[in-house]
């Protein structure tokens, strides 16, 4: 049994002479009401240690087992406690949502005097005001209980149902809940945390639709929305003017109500289930797919729900197949300003208890908290907030982006590597039959040098600018049109560079051409062949362009300053030095083993290799301009083809009538 319990501090005593509250744990609810109990100047230890049926330690802890237990259900929205009474039977406390206890109430408590209890009928008009007291906290986003309790004679059936009250779900309710005394109404506030709304908001700016799903009673549920910028002024239809404690800023200011909500922003569990279940011929519930999708794109909110509407609400949108109709797309977006994803819903779920396990295992991604979730929910989870903090999730959103951000910037850089690799060998060998870039040198190239770009593109950290973006289309190609006008653009400039020094370098830089220093009796009986300070050069100048444009492959959109944030990356700095050392030590070093020329570089070509390198950041500038310009001149095209088809098809009609 998992218990609330509130830590004081029975060293440093209060002026009741309890000790100083210093935490808690257990459930919120709970902890909030002991809370009260606190600040009455009880000390709530006193109160259930001293309780038979309640009491777990002590002389009284024997006596727990008489005590009856009826938890917590979605069913009820109530849960009840009946402990011993001196002199025989049982005193039933309850605590449930006020609609639903102060129904089952049938008397009310009465100031009377001290230690004594005086109740009195609970009357029609009394009711109406606990309710409209209820709801006066609701608007100000509080979640409301009312406590009551009874007393039950001894041998009493705790399972015993009634034949005219029902649950919340219309299951009959038990007797031992009914014909209670109404004792109190509370209103708890668990003010939103500082950073949900903003993490709310980027969450929309990212494309992700935020919508709430809770058992609070509707307008709890709207106070929170709107407080958290779930709902917005544009989803009240009515406009009213508020007054009192709930008046808005200005005169016309609508009332944040439920009541002033358009159609469909907010449902309640039942009326959810009503209208997204059809009742077959056998009496069977049939979800409605058709009528669902009539719903969801208006539904931000979801009143008394309970986990079973979660599932529901999970299957029905990773079902729906709505941005296939693209006529009610654009009535949707026409009419109500709702812009729907063109692909199949990508659902997040999160939950803390039990019954949502199925609903997270049902979503794409189910978010189980950390802190106050049971392990069955976790269990079912795909990822764990430890912080049970909503912000998390815009946190585990900007990761995600940048992982596949981080496998785009990789494919870039090493499909242009390979482009410019293949091409250079196969000219090399259809010219000399000879390719100027050795074997070795090719492990090098796509290995080492690869594996290492590999990390340093994938430590990338992620950037406020990715939650800017709308999500990836699932039919959408990794390899993007940008994509392959970088790679394309960049491996044309090493290829030219390459074949530039390949056929002209001997000639321009005179130095004896490779394929002749290479090849054994080339010049005179019994000469062998050595590395070519030509083919070195080439290799040196390749990998220089390679270095240089892992700069550029960091990024995806043509950014004009390629070195933003790079030095953020300690990483990506780190492996490009260490790349770059490794290049010079195996150019001047390596000799047969790297298969270069004995002695390494002259000086002048080392100069040359890294002109040739740094030449692919104004290459990026220019391929950025060149698409930019590509993209609008198919606007243009495309903007000039549909005026051409309207005029075409525009017939003008004189107003004279003959």
């Amino acid at each position: 049994m998992n218990e609330t319990v509130l830590y004081l501090d029975d060293d440093n005593k209060e002026k009741d002479g309890i000790g100083k509250l210093t935490g808690s744990s257990g459930n919120p609810t709970e902890v909030a009401l002991l809370t009260l109990v606190h600040q009455l100047g009880k000390d709530y230890r006193t109160i259930r240690n001293g309780t038979k049926g309640r009491a777990d330690v002590g002389d009284l802890a024997e006596f727990l087992h008489e005590g009856k237990q009826i938890s917590f259900s979605s069913a009820r929205k109530m849960m009840s406690w009946a402990v011993l009474k001196e002199g025989g039977g049982f005193r039933l406390y309850s605590k449930g949502a006020s609609e639903v206890v102060i129904a089952r109430c049938t008397s009310q408590l009465v100031d009377g005097p001290s230690n004594n209890e005086r109740t009195e009928v609970m009357t029609d008009s009394a009711r109406s005001n606990v309710l409209n007291t209820a709801e006066l906290y609701a608007r100000r986003g509080m979640r409301t209980l009312a406590l009551a309790y009874r007393d039950i004679p001894a041998g009493f059936d705790f399972d015993e149902k009634s034949q005219s009250v029902v649950n919340a779900d219309g299951t009959p309710a038990l007797v031992c809940e009914t014909e209670m005394v109404f004792a109190a109404l509370v209103g708890i506030e668990d003010p939103l945390r500082p950073e949900v709304p903003d993490a709310i908001l980027k969450c929309y700016e990212a494309g992700i639709d935020v919508r709430l799903v809770t058992g609070d009673s509707p307008n709890t549920a709207v106070s929170i929305a709107y407080q958290a910028g779930i709902l917005k002024r544009h989803h009240f239809a009515h406009l009213g003017e508020a007054s009192g404690e709930d008046a808005g800023k200005g005169e016309g200011e609508p009332e944040m109500v439920a009541e002033n909500l358009k159609p469909n922003v907010l449902l309640e569990g039942k009326e959810f289930r009503r209208l997204v279940y059809r009742e077959e011929e056998d009496g069977k519930k049939e979800f409605d797919q058709a009528h669902f999708d009539k719903i969801w794109p208006h539904l931000r909110v979801l009143a008394r729900s309970s986990p079973d509407d979660k599932l529901t609400l999970a299957h029905g949108l990773n079902q729906s197949t709505l941005f296939t109709d693209k006529e009610a797309c654009k009535a949707l977006k026409a009419e109500d300003n709702i812009v729907i994803f063109p692909d199949r819903q990508v659902i997040a779920m999160t939950g803390d208890g039990t019954n949502d396990a199925p609903a997270l295992k049902r979503a794409d991604i189910g978010f189980a908290m950390g802190i106050a979730g049971t392990q069955i929910a976790k269990d079912a989870a795909d990822i764990i907030l430890l912080d049970d903090n909503f912000a998390s999730i815009v946190t585990a959103a900007k990761w995600g982006r940048n992982v596949y951000a981080s496998i785009q910037k990789f494919l870039q850089f090493q499909l242009t590597v390979n482009i410019s690799a293949v091409v250079t060998a196969l000219v090399g060998a259809f010219a000399y039959q000879q390719s100027p870039l050795a074997a070795i040198q090719l492990l090098w190239v796509n290995l080492l040098m690869d594996s290492l770009a590999s990390l340093a593109l994938a430590s990338e950290p992620p950037t406020p600018e990715l939650l800017k973006k709308p999500p990836v289309n699932r039919s959408d190609h990794m390899i993007t049109k940008r994509m392959w006008a970088n790679m394309l653009g960049q491996a044309a400039y090493q290829i030219a560079v390459v074949m530039f020094l390949f056929f002209a370098g001997p000639s321009v830089f005179g130095f004896e051409p490779g394929y002749k220093v290479e090849k054994n009796d080339s010049y005179y009986p019994g000469y062998k062949k050595q590395n070519s300070i030509h083919y070195t050069f080439i290799f040196n100048a390749f990998v220089w362009m390679q270095l240089f444009n892992e700069i550029n492959s960091r990024n995806l959109k043509g950014e004009v300053n390629v070195f933003k944030g790079m030095l953020k990356n300690p990483i990506f700095c780190g492996i490009l030095l260490v790349t770059s050392v490794l290049q010079v030590i195996m150019v001047e070093f390596g000799r047969e083993a790297v298969h270069v020329a004995d002695g390494g570089l002259p000086a002048e070509y080392w100069g040359y290799s890294l002109v040739f390198g740094a030449g692919s950041l104004p290459i990026q500038q220019i391929i950025n301009v060149l698409y930019r310009g590509g993209m609008r001149g198919k606007r243009w095209r495309e903007e000039k083809r549909v005026w051409k088809n309207a005029k075409l098809t525009t017939r003008h009609i004189g107003t004279e009538l003959p």
